[in-house]
């Protein structure tokens, strides 16, 4: 199956270079070539179809056919075809030598668009070979460059002519009677010619189970040499110091919080070095989680590192930690960009003696200039910010510490066990008690002055507001608010009250001074672009206003909204938008629906897909062929939990019934390190 395709009769080096285009080089890469679609020209009654529908029929030729040339190189020809007792015109452009093919008397199978007012039917051609596809079922494959879906077709069945003994059977028996999954061979012709639908879902199912469960026996591989290769440090946590403290929070811990610690706890404690991502929603309480996890590894000799994607957020992850963890005598300091040199060196060297218990920074904290003591604990926010080198260099800088990742962003389920399936994955899934939830509205732009009429009520009455834009300056090519402009005329229209402006282009020591103004309420609105997304805490903000709302995904979106409702005050978010498009409308009102971040996230999916859920460049989610891990999300996890018992079972490893397997995914070099990183 990995022989050329020069190998493959009637493949010259034409077609070999066409191929090559296409990123086919092998026999097997033509059989998993597979069609994006099918077109049903299964023969139907006329009476059946709709007008301007595509139809294909079956009749006699009632006339002869009449060629005439027009313009340049155009041609059109027409014939009567009696089908169902009906004289149909049938209407052919540009393919003069039909007139040699079509006799008075013959009987034909056209395909094309049907005037039914006027029973003409054109724009098509006349198909052949019928028996081929008793269901009238025509593949259409993906092309590039050159290639004609004819000659596509020609070739892949030539492929399957010559080569069909060559594809082997390499799921164990076991699963494929556990399942009544079709034989791969068979599974393979029939996506390319199926017999019928029922025979086509049927290859459809076997490989969308076969994609999943190879795709995740990679990743339980990873997990297990990660877990076996990497020994981690066996921590023993004071269990009574840590309950102890958390009877002194001025608030209760939700029952999700309890679990997820219980969760890490036993992580922490176990030999294997941790590996796990912590979901939550904004404001669901993950710093107190981390907090806590900090402090077990502390009180257990090691220290802790966390890393955050803004200096901002370092600041404020800072001072929560302090208030929290200084009183117990554990040291927090934080390590920015911006430290002074004498300030920076003090802390460096204060944290190789182990001095300094906890550090916080962004990513200056991954720099070879520093070196922990005994690092125990690494926790990263916001982990989606950061890339897999920045993550995996500071994972590197203790003796195999425990990781755990963390997001605000709401990872639907079925991504987190594809994108992060070589980890473990907990979710704080409840919000503390009292947290009112936040009252979204979608007003149209021409409802702006009311808008502005309404932050400025709620900032007579002492609250304080964000207003987000898309851009910063105005744009020649986009017609959209920018912060400067928005700025510029809020001051005047929110006077007396004082309006700040925060974006991407401020320098550090500016952006800490504006979001200081603000926290402290000398700044009493805000126009800022999305830099405020992450982390940015100022209970006293009840308001925000988001212009070009339909500019934003629904997750930004959630994120944005997230900045407010962190006091006991009701909180507000309105959407200024007027979107075009139905995915746009329905966005607006999802969001006035629930503040349900995983609720949402789960909608997202269905409206973006996958791979645009993170973003393209870092999704690290795989492109399956016929799998679609939002659609076949429960076939995914059959996978995860097939996967997972053969890789942790001896017998997979040993008897003969998994051979195959072993050895598809060997040649395939699926259990190669280097490749999975």
């Amino acid at each position: 199956m990995n022989r050329p395709v020069s190998d493959i009769t009637g493949v010259g080096p034409k077609m070999m270079e066409q191929l090559e285009r296409m990123g086919i080089f092998t026999i097997q890469q033509v059989m998993e070539h597979y069609p994006f679609r099918y077109e049903d020209k299964a023969v139907r009654p006329i009476m059946e179809a709709q007008h301007d529908e595509r139809i294909t029929i079956r009749g006699t030729v009632h006339s002869e056919p009449e060629l005439r040339f027009y313009g340049k190189n155009k041609a059109r020809l027409t014939v009567r075809v009696l089908v169902d007792g009906l004289l149909v015109q049938a209407i052919f452009f540009n393919q003069p030598y039909l007139k040699r093919q079509i006799s008075l008397g013959d009987t034909v199978v056209i395909n094309g668009k049907l005037d039914k007012h006027r029973l003409v039917i054109s724009g098509g051609t006349i198909l052949k070979n019928r028996d081929e596809n008793s269901e009238g079922l025509e593949p259409v494959y993906s092309l590039k460059g050159d290639m004609k879906i004819t000659a596509l077709r020609k070739l892949i069945r030539q492929t399957f002519v010559q080569f069909n003994e060559e594809i082997k059977e390499f799921l164990p028996p076991q699963l494929m009677a556990t399942y009544r999954l079709m034989e791969r061979k068979e599974t393979l012709r029939q996506l390319h010619f199926p017999t019928s639908i029922d025979m086509l879902k049927q290859a459809k199912r076997r490989m969308i189970y076969e994609e999943l469960l190879l795709f995740q026996l990679k990743m339980q591989f990873f997990r297990k040499k990660e877990r076996e290769g990497d020994i981690g440090q066996k921590k023993v946590i004071q269990m009574e110091k840590i309950d102890a403290f958390i009877t002194t929070l001025p608030f209760p811990l939700t029952n999700a919080q309890q679990r997820v610690l219980g969760e890490i706890m036993t992580d922490i404690q176990s030999e294997h070095r941790m590996n796990r991502l912590l979901q939550g929603d904004v404001g669901s309480g993950k710093t107190i989680v981390a907090g806590i996890a900090l402090l077990s590894v502390v009180q257990a000799g090691f220290q802790g590192a966390l890393m955050v994607p803004t200096e901002i957020l370092a600041e404020q992850h800072k001072e929560s930690l302090v208030s929290l963890l200084e009183p117990l005598g554990v040291r927090v300091e934080l390590l920015s960009g911006s430290a002074k040199v004498k300030e920076r060196r003090v802390i460096l060297e204060d944290l190789k003696e182990g001095k300094i218990n906890i550090l916080i920074g962004t990513h200056a904290l991954i720099q070879d200039s520093v070196t922990f003591h005994k690092l125990g604990l690494v926790i990263t926010d916001e982990q989606h910010r950061f890339g897999v080198e920045q993550r995996r260099i500071l994972r590197k800088k203790g003796l195999r510490p425990d990781v755990l990742f963390m997001t605000a962003t709401p990872i639907p389920r079925t991504l987190a066990i594809s994108a992060f399936g070589d980890m473990d994955v907990s979710v704080i899934d409840e919000m503390p008690k009292g947290r009112k939830p936040v009252d979204t509205r979608w007003a149209k732009p021409n409802m702006l002055p009311r808008v502005i009429e309404f932050v400025k009520k709620h900032l007579a009455q002492g609250n304080q507001a964000y207003i987000i834009c898309p851009l910063i300056e105005e744009s020649e090519k986009l017609d959209v608010q920018n912060a400067i402009d928005v700025h510029a005329q809020l001051q005047v229209e929110l006077a007396p009250f004082q309006v700040g402006l925060m974006h991407g282009r401020l320098a550090a020591a500016e952006k800490d001074e504006v979001m200081n103004d603000f926290a402290s309420n000398v700044v009493q609105a805000l126009v800022s672009t999305t830099v405020v997304e992450v982390g940015v805490n100022v209970p006293n903000a009840t308001v925000m206003v988001i212009y070009d709302a339909e500019r934003f995904g629904l997750s930004q979106l959630h994120q944005l909204r997230g900045r407010v409702g962190r006091g006991s005050t009701q909180s507000y978010c309105v959407l200024l938008a007027d979107p075009k498009s139905d995915v746009g409308k329905e966005r607006m009102k999802i969001m006035t629906d629930t503040t349900d971040g995983f609720e949402l996230s789960e909608r997202d999916l269905e409206l973006r897909g996958p791979g645009d859920f993170f973003g393209s460049k870092q999704s690290g989610l795989p492109e399956f062929k016929v799998a679609d891990i939002v659609e076949d999300y429960r076939v995914l996890e059959v996978a995860r939990q097939d996967a997972v018992k053969l890789i942790e079972s001896e017998a997979f490893w040993k008897n003969d019934q998994y051979k195959k397997l072993r050895d598809y995914l060997k040649k395939q070099a699926l259990f190669n390190e280097e490749k999975l990183d």
